[in-house]
């Protein structure tokens, strides 16, 4: 019976999630919305399972959840920095592209801090080079790049090493 049922859900998480998102998009709630919600959340995830790594478990949930408030934080505060500055003189700007060296040897933690830094004003995760495990990182601003490392693996690496066990 479990094994049927993983199989009809590969992805309860992801299948819930798009159920709901499906339902919050939706005009009007009519059985035939929530028919294709169902569908939709059926199927997709068993459709994607082939192009999709198994994710790694969560270990410590507690912490994710304080590692997204630090996430939103930070977004807060780089919007702010970022209009500050671009709305400056330009010439105080100082890009640049940095290689981040990980520590984390997941694929799919090494995407998830990709995106987290991309969601960071200021800054946009440019490749993430899984022979080396580095994360080459464009900064609108960073006048010190060994700084810009140091908060990357300090605010966001090391949690994400620390909530999936990696």
């Amino acid at each position: 019976m479990n094994r049927i049922l993983h199989r009809l859900v590969p992805r309860p998480l992801l299948s819930l999630t798009i159920g709901l998102l499906w339902l919050a998009l939706a005009e009007t709630v009519s059985p035939g919305t929530v028919l294709l919600g169902v569908t939709l959340a059926l199927s997709l995830p068993r459709l994607i399972r082939a192009f999709w790594p198994d994710a790694p478990r969560l270990r410590r949930p507690g912490r994710a959840l304080r590692f997204l408030g630090a996430v939103a934080f930070d977004m807060l505060n780089a919007n702010w920095r970022v209009a500050r500055r671009v709305l400056g003189p330009l010439d105080r700007l100082r890009p640049a592209l940095v290689e981040v060296p990980l520590e984390l040897r997941d694929p799919f933690v090494a995407a998830l801090l990709g995106s987290v830094v991309c969601l960071t004003p200021g800054t946009v995760t440019v490749d993430i080079d899984r022979q080396r495990w580095v994360l080459l990182v464009h900064a609108l601003d960073a006048p010190d790049p060994r700084a810009l490392i140091r908060d990357i693996k300090t605010r966001y690496e090391q949690p994400l090493r620390e909530i999936f066990a990696c």
